[in-house]
């Protein structure tokens, strides 16, 4: 099997449905990346062995396709849509990653692009018993778990997960504190600068709230009523935006005389109980780790996708002496999650934890509707 390396990494600014990208086209917004980050490393598109592109509420069809041939790309690169919901960038990392490991192609752009904001509204067809079920048959969010027809299902799991725990109201804002401060130094640091692409609708995320307090969580109502913890400030908002990676195998690098930033070194994925989805992100790396005689205590950097502040809890729970490596750069409390790019974000964002580290190894792992998880193992 051939190694597989990631040469670079480009993600847009993460914005906030209905904000500064509403008006955008997912397939656009994948395609300004793919197009600026080629520019960058000098290629004009003919090296891609393809592209896989995540994308999870967008309208359908191979829109990973029209996304390439937006983007000015030879009509003769083949391009795949992935949908793994929130897991869907991740998972396309893992399938070009096994394409170059098998020896089906050298070069791979892989990662995603979502609007929130265009998300389509759906009918289910008269013949099916679900149009019943839903006023006028209409929905926007996909059926998850066959016990289970709610345009909430996640946040109705992600409750249930920290009933299930005992999770208290304390824990959950000191993570989402954590994550504004962090992704807040982060940008005030300078450690996006070069990962993320300025556009002319915005430059930086839309979602990070510096001056966050513990006054301003208090004041959140709990979503689901009294005596439930969910709400506003520990759930992630939705937002619109795309990222992707350029994946090679060592001898494109050898050819076009590149050094890699990380090699990948494994990929996993994972089911669970599907009204249970928080639990996937932990679970996969657990799983993904266990497969390779590694423990949390090895890495030098934690990405996990913080949909919801009780994935942060668990962890911390459960592995408190490596909370110091776990999101450095904050999570999706603050930046938010655009569905079907997020995993690639993740994976950005633990390039620059690995080098802010100074290397070793390094995973993400993003939880997904229906129970589902992916990991993705990084040696720098």
């Amino acid at each position: 099997m051939r190694e597989v390396f990631i040469a670079a990494g480009l993600r847009t600014p993460i914005a906030h449905r209905g904000g500064a990208l509403a008006h955008v086209l997912p397939e656009a917004l994948g395609a300004r990346v793919i197009r600026a980050m080629l520019r960058r490393l000098g290629l004009g598109g003919a090296e891609l062995s393809g592209v896989l592109a995540g994308n999870a509420v967008g309208t359908g069809g191979n829109i990973a396709r029209l996304m390439v041939l937006r983007a000015g790309l030879p009509e003769e690169v083949p391009s795949c849509t992935v949908d793994m919901q929130c897991a869907s960038a991740a998972a396309a990392i893992s399938l070009a990653a096994a394409k170059i490991a098998s020896g089906q192609g050298e070069c791979f752009l892989a990662g995603g692009m979502e609007s929130a904001s265009l998300q389509p509204l759906r009918v289910y067809d008269a013949r099916d018993p679900r149009r019943a079920l839903v006023p006028d048959g209409v929905y926007r969010t996909a059926q998850f778990s066959p016990g289970e027809l709610a345009e909430d299902a996640m946040l109705r799991g992600a409750e249930r997960v920290m009933q299930q725990e005992g999770v208290t109201r304390a824990e959950l804002d000191a993570a989402v504190l954590r994550s504004h401060r962090l992704a807040a130094a982060a940008w005030r640091e300078g450690l996006l600068d070069d990962v993320v692409l300025p556009l002319s609708e915005c430059a930086r995320d839309t979602g990070i709230r510096p001056q966050l307090t513990q006054r301003l969580l208090d004041r959140l109502p709990p979503h689901f009523g009294p005596g439930t913890l969910l709400n506003a400030g520990n759930a992630c908002a939705i937002h619109d935006g795309a990222a992707f990676l350029l994946l090679a195998s060592e001898a494109f690098l050898h050819r076009q005389r590149w050094k890699p930033l990380v090699r990948l070194v494994a990929t996993a994925s994972r089911g669970g109980n599907p009204q249970e989805s928080p639990r996937g992100a932990m679970r996969t790396a657990d799983f993904l780790l266990k497969r390779r005689g590694l423990c949390y205590e090895d890495l030098s950097a934690i990405e996990f996708n913080e949909a919801f502040a009780v994935i942060d809890v668990l962890f911390d729970r459960a592995h408190h002496g490596c909370l110091d490596r776990y999101n450095r750069l904050g999570g999706a409390l603050a930046y938010g999650h655009p569905y079907g790019a997020t995993g690639a974000i993740l994976a950005i964002h633990l390039l620059r934890s690995l080098q802010t580290a100074g290397g070793g190894l390094g995973i993400l792992s993003i939880a997904g509707a229906g129970g589902m998880g992916e990991a993705v193992l990084l040696h720098m």
